[in-house]
């Protein structure tokens, strides 16, 4: 019997899971066994888990797990080394050849294991079957809007945290733009996308002007001054090879408008980032990198921004990837076949 085995997420301010309740029903009603650990940190409780069937197991138990029961979290795993003997689904940032991921993959190379990207879980036209990054892009843009209040009173933007709903932040944002006396315009790249159309939402919720820009637009190649013309840029484009540099470091100390970028993406270790002006990603403590002082440029660029709304956003990523997670029975075809041989390219 196939068994799927959902363990804590061990990340600092993470609270999302890809499995509801009802999912855990759908996947015992297909004939896979599910188990899945206590969390202090998930959004969803563990009754409705255990309702629906589920086996439960103490948290962070997963190295343990019967050696056929197929791993899923969504965040990384502690960077402790040890060989990964397991089949594990998860995001892995290890295909673009970030530092961690190497070494990630040294780790399921020693134990054996199979790394099944959420990332690269795709159909056969290859879209993604699930992603958070409507989420991610909502986010994004929340926080981005938060560094250019700050900027406002000559302050930097300070830590965030999860809420419980977006309308609960929206309601926050609305309050802390009254004192800035005016709202800025934004530039979105990748607007057509999942990320751009979620950042681009929250813009227009709190009633800013967005400039929407795609391929086309970005086709003639960067750098592009009409983003310095905007007050925030948000980058929803994932780097790849091609990618042009939509902002490069010669902006910084020019006459502009722009004072905060957005980069939702967060790909700064990449050979294709294509906003080379900052060299980490920014965390929730400290969510914006300021990178020059005069004129002033502040980088968003946290990496688990759907985490900001883990409610919404588990909800909605849980259902996306419910119809791939009810074929693990058949793990040589459709996206696990594909996932896999992604993983076999570069292990």
């Amino acid at each position: 019997m196939t068994h799927l085995w959902v363990r804590a997420e061990q990340r600092e301010n993470e609270e999302r899971c890809g499995l509801t309740a009802e999912g855990v029903s759908a996947l015992i009603k297909a004939g896979i066994r599910v188990t899945v650990e206590e969390s202090s940190t998930r959004a969803a409780g563990l009754t409705g888990y255990a309702e629906a069937g589920a086996e439960i197991a103490r948290e962070n138990s997963w190295p343990d797990a019967p050696s056929d029961a197929i791993i899923f979290g969504l965040k990384e795993l502690p960077e402790d080394g040890t060989p990964l003997p397991h089949r594990h689904i998860m995001f892995g940032h290890a295909y673009k050849g970030q530092f961690s991921g190497r070494a990630l993959l040294d780790r399921f190379k020693e134990g054996g294991g199979t790394l099944y990207d959420l990332e690269y879980l795709v159909g056969e036209d290859g879209r993604r079957v699930a992603a958070f990054g409507y989420w991610a892009g909502f986010a994004g843009a929340a926080v981005s809007l938060k560094a250019w209040i700050a900027q406002q009173s000559g302050n930097v933007c300070p830590p965030v945290a999860p809420y419980p709903s977006k309308d609960v932040l929206l309601d926050e944002l609305g309050i802390s733009l009254e004192s800035t006396g005016g709202l800025p315009n934004a530039i979105v790249i990748g607007a057509l996308g999942r990320v751009g159309t979620g950042a681009a939402d929250l813009c227009e919720a709190m009633g800013m002007k967005v400039t929407k820009w795609d391929m086309a637009e970005t086709a003639s190649g960067g750098p592009f001054p009409q983003i310095l013309d905007h007050e925030i840029f948000l980058n929803c484009i994932f780097a790849r090879p091609g990618t042009p540099v939509f902002v490069g470091k010669d902006a910084l100390a020019i006459d502009r408008k722009l004072t905060v970028i957005g980069d939702v993406a967060c790909d700064p270790d990449s050979d294709y980032n294509p906003v080379p002006i900052y060299d980490r990603a920014t965390t929730w403590d400290v969510p914006a990198l300021r990178v020059h002082g005069a004129p002033v440029m502040d980088v968003m660029a946290i990496d688990n921004l759907p985490s900001m709304l883990p409610v919404e956003s588990s909800l909605d990523y849980a259902a996306q990837l419910l119809p791939s997670l009810l074929t693990l029975g058949d793990l040589n075809s459709g996206v696990w076949a594909r996932a896999k041989t992604e993983f076999e390219k570069h292990i």
